[in-house]
């Protein structure tokens, strides 16, 4: 394809006007000046975006196919995405619900480092869903976080993730606190690789700090012994993502924290489609795992939604590698079976809070919770 697309849902009494929105839409997008001052030649064909298609989808409900040339997005991640969804963004009854790459999108935005596959060698989880316990809460000290870092991790997890309200708090800075945790990581997985098992622990620690300090935060994690991070794009942006995926240098897993991001699904007439924002954007900025609420738990998320996502994360057609799902909020071990009948074994099972329960037998837990994820 010369141009990469963007299906849109727009809601619009009848079709005149529904084709006067995607007009607007593929205007505002691109050059945001009145069409009748869009300049001839290279501008208006090359740069102005396309309505290809305008099709009923229900009352009041239609779907628009909007293509743009990558002259217009250039060759940064923040441009890209103010030209899928940005004035637009601004009108009403503007959705973005699919991303169509071509060649040209696919070159300058390669997505993922690992991707699912990735992660089952950085693992060497063969087989089986991946046991994710979210360490926490906030408001703990360095010593009782590592302490729970070190127990998952030497029951058998395979991703020690934080919990995204880990920050730079005094309680548990986040420089001390990467460092502990992962030596008790390290220390768990040392002892586990003694007693013959093949798969290890990554401990990801969730980026704090300030913007200018995502870089120089997500390193030092490295320093430290960190084997990939957590960052929330909500609020650091999805270039926090994309510039450390694409870093030679930095060559860690990502994962991705849904934080700040739910005003862009929640409604039916704004933001973007489920699966665009959770699986086919998260893929474009480079994430290797997507955190995501399961359907069923405490954010309301429908079971469609959560297939769109997982479908998303894992569509040959995508940008770059297919990643991982991972749904959390408020998951229970009794609900381990389901989650992964419905996502399969490439699936990052996150639990949090109903962990805590146990205390020091903790480590009971998470076996048992092994056993019922396989490999």
């Amino acid at each position: 394809m010369e141009r990469f697309g963007v299906t849109y849902r727009l809601v619009a009494p009848d079709e005149a006007r529904a084709t006067s929105l995607a007009e607007a839409v593929a205007l505002e997008n691109t050059l945001e000046i009145p069409r009748d001052l869009v300049p001839g030649g290279y501008v208006e064909d090359v740069v102005l975006g396309r309505v290809d298609a305008v099709e009923r989808t229900g009352e009041s409900v239609w779907a628009a196919r909007i293509s743009y040339h990558i002259d217009a997005a250039g060759r940064e991640l923040p441009q890209l995405m103010n030209v899928i969804l940005g004035n637009a963004s601004i009108l009403r009854g503007v959705k973005a619900i699919g991303l169509q790459a071509n060649d040209d999108l696919r070159e300058r935005f390669p997505g993922a480092r690992f991707g699912a596959e990735g992660l089952r060698r950085l693992t060497g989880r063969a087989s089986g869903g991946y046991l994710c316990p979210v360490i926490k809460p906030q408001g703990s000290d360095t010593d009782t976080l590592a302490r729970l870092c070190y127990l998952t991790a030497r029951a058998g997890a395979d991703i020690v993730k934080e919990d995204h309200g880990l920050a730079n708090q005094d309680a548990a800075p986040f420089r001390e606190r990467v460092k502990a945790c992962a030596a008790a990581v390290a220390r768990a997985n040392e002892e586990r690789a003694a007693e013959g098992d093949g798969a290890r622990a990554l401990y990801l620690p969730n980026i704090g700090g300030h913007g200018d300090e995502v870089r120089d935060l997500a390193f030092h994690a490295k320093e430290a012994g960190a084997k990939g991070i957590l960052v929330i794009p909500g609020l650091f942006g999805f270039d926090a993502i994309n510039r450390l995926a694409q870093d030679p240098d930095f060559d860690l897993p990502i994962m991705a924290h849904p934080s700040h991001l739910g005003p862009y699904v929640l409604s039916s007439g704004q933001g973007y489609g489920h699966g665009m924002l959770f699986g086919q954007m998260m893929r474009l900025a480079g994430a290797d795992i997507s955190v995501f609420p399961h359907h069923g738990g405490r954010f309301g998320f429908t079971l469609r939604e959560c297939e769109d996502i997982a479908r998303a994360c894992r569509d040959a057609d995508g940008v770059g590698r297919p990643i991982l799902p991972s749904p959390g909020g408020g998951m229970s071990v009794d609900r381990l079976p389901d989650i992964i009948a419905l996502y399969g074994e490439d699936c990052v099972c996150l639990l949090g809070g109903s962990l805590l329960r146990h205390g020091e037998r903790i480590g009971d837990a998470i076996r048992d919770m092994r056993q019922a994820l396989g490999g």
